[in-house]
């Protein structure tokens, strides 16, 4: 038998991140280690008990839950409601209750540390699905940990360029002006995950050694994965029972608020992107997910610009292009790895694949 791939799970859970917990946990080619939790699509205190509820419905109570940062290195905390809700977690008619275990008293950028290092050396990836700021804080404290992974696979940035095929939606209309191009989700230049700490995801990027092991998945590819109604109506009814089961009910109830919140704020209409658990999917062994096995690049976070403005000031001025993702492509098999295209039929019989096991063994 072919020895499962381990993995370690960084979340802010909201929505997507649902769809990321269900693959890392329910792969038969992945096994989850662990998880932590960050600030992000929710305060720390809900991202925490979401991703708790989520392994519960999946039936992974034999996963732990590490609290980690509630803000940014040197920055304020964002989070926004518009996407996930208050809680993170918006739309879901029925929850479980948080029975995974949270580890509060414990650290848990040690705690990460400790389990990827007791795995064989260069066969665990950590998977950063959030801000990144636990996951910087792990290589700048035990910069040990570079070399033992096998990877880092990162959800997070946006290149623009027509760096691929697909569109975004409307942001808050800085580059209209110009009639540029926009291409990222938090503003017009940046995605929410490197706005929300760039000078994070500053650290990691400019890490030589780490960034050859790193994967990232921008918007640019995330939004070739829309979950079309058509999508949404194979996962509800794709059970074995006439009758959907919970499971399937709450991740298309996930999907239908997701849904609504990308045409409200974004004008999409044709389905909301499905971020995250490309960035589970981007480690899978012997996977036709990704048509191709990614460019190398050298990858520069801007962070140079404010998230808030002083009485008198304008906010676009002062935010400049803070958390955008400048990259340079390399020729030489270094640098980090960005994937440019996707199978979207194998990307959704994955999932299809993962709910089926979750059935056998959620708790919703």
């Amino acid at each position: 038998m072919t020895q499962k791939v381990p993995v370690w799970l960084d979340v802010d859970t909201g929505n997507d991140d649902v769809f990321a917990l269900l693959m890392a946990a329910h792969h038969p080619s992945l096994d989850l280690i662990g998880t932590s939790t960050t600030h992000g699509n929710a305060s720390l205190k809900n991202t925490t008990k979401n991703t708790s509820m989520i392994l519960t419905a999946l039936g992974r109570t034999d996963v732990s839950v590490y609290p980690g940062t509630a803000k940014p290195f040197c920055r304020d905390e964002i989070v926004t409601f518009d996407m996930h809700g208050s809680t993170g977690l918006g739309g879901i008619s029925k929850l479980p209750s948080p029975n995974a275990p949270i580890k509060s008293e414990c650290n848990a950028i040690l705690e990460m540390r400790n389990a990827l290092l007791a795995q064989p050396v260069k066969t665990a990836w950590l998977v950063a699905t959030g801000p990144l700021t636990n996951a910087a804080l792990l290589f700048a404290t035990f910069p040990e940990v570079v070399d033992h992974i096998a990877g880092l696979s990162i959800m997070g940035g946006a290149v623009g360029g027509n760096f691929t095929t697909a569109k975004n939606g409307k942001t808050d209309g800085s580059l209209e002006k110009d009639k540029s191009e926009r291409f990222g989700n938090e503003t017009d230049w940046a995605e929410f995950n490197i706005y929300c700490d760039p000078e994070a995801a500053r650290s990691i990027f400019s890490h030589p050694n780490l960034a050859i092991k790193t994967t990232l998945i921008t918007l640019d590819l995330t939004h070739l994965c829309l979950a079309t109604k058509s999508v949404r109506s194979k996962l509800l009814n794709g059970g074995v029972s006439e009758k959907p089961s919970e499971l399937r009910i709450m991740l298309e109830e996930i999907l239908e608020f997701f849904a609504s919140g990308y045409n409200n704020f974004f004008g999409m209409d044709d389905g909301p992107p499905l971020h995250d658990p490309l960035a589970v999917a981007a480690l899978l062994p012997d996977s036709d997910i990704f048509e191709d096995d990614g460019t190398r690049y050298d990858v520069r976070m801007v962070t140079v610009g404010e998230h808030t403005a002083e009485d008198g000031e304008d906010l676009e001025t002062v935010r400049g292009q803070v958390g955008r993702t400048v990259v340079t492509k390399r020729n030489d098999g270094k640098g980090v790895r960005i994937p440019h295209n996707l199978n979207l039929d194998a990307f959704w019989g994955t999932i299809s694949e993962c709910c089926s096991i979750a059935e056998e063994k959620g708790s919703v």
